[in-house]
């Protein structure tokens, strides 16, 4: 479905990432862990053309998305659920949702609308409340919400366990596992927490200064020696 090879891209004279190449298939779940700086975000950013890669090719379910503007690849069914949220604070919840399915075939919106709610019921019990009243757990759900409204193919998820209480990184983590298992989604999973991360992959990248340094299943990435060390240590 998704097949990123030799990326590289900059930030003006700085390379944030340097000759990647990955792949998601249908269905799967794949994670990409790193320490902060390693180039994680940067990477969804480049998949959604911004920043632009400067060369290299991504294609999504065979077409070449490399150069192509936002507004199509979400269209293309990509969808983006950022680190930070970045939810519409001054909107309500109800609000939000409709903006993430402004791309999506108005006849489902009803039925995406209420799956989502079944997801998350705190997102239908609050319904007329602002996203910037929310807390950060509650913002997590709507923004990944948001992004399942515009009914995508392949969710890319930037941190969503980040800040989070451990009771609301469970749910997060039991949403995304029913979400692939039910939907058959494809997930592009960026994460610090590498051991929530791993234990929910099918597969897994290691990301260290823009450079992919491991791969594997998310079974052997969590045996190996060299994860252990730099990610494990003191998991939960």
């Amino acid at each position: 479905m998704l097949n990123i090879s030799h990326i590289s891209t900059f930030y003006g004279a700085i390379q944030a990432l340097d000759n990647i190449s990955l792949n998601a298939e249908k269905g799967e779940i794949v994670t990409l862990i790193g320490a902060n700086g390693a180039g994680k975000t940067t990477l969804l950013s480049t998949l959604c053309g911004n920043p632009r890669a400067k060369s290299g090719t991504i294609t999504f379910n065979g077409q070449d998305i490399t150069a192509l503007p936002t507004n199509q690849i979400v269209r293309l069914g990509l969808a983006h659920a950022p680190e930070g949220r970045r939810i519409f604070p001054r909107m309500t919840i109800f609000e939000n949702l409709q903006m993430g399915a402004l791309v999506a075939d108005k006849k489902h919106f009803a039925a995406d609308l209420e799956y989502v709610f079944t997801l998350f019921p705190r997102l239908k019990e609050r319904i007329a409340q602002k996203g910037g009243t929310l807390s950060g757990g509650e913002q997590q759900m709507l923004a990944i919400g948001r992004a399942l409204m515009a009914r995508p193919q392949l969710l890319l998820l930037d941190e969503p366990s980040l800040g989070l209480a451990p009771l609301i990184v469970k749910k997060i983590f039991h949403v995304l596992k029913e979400i692939n298992q039910q939907q058959g989604m494809t997930i592009l999973l960026v994460e610090q927490n590498a051991h929530h991360a791993l234990s929910l992959a099918h597969r897994g990248y290691v990301l260290v200064n823009g450079r992919i340094t491991l791969t594997g299943t998310g079974k052997e990435l969590l045996q190996s020696d060299e994860v252990k060390a730099a990610y494990l240590e003191g998991a939960a």
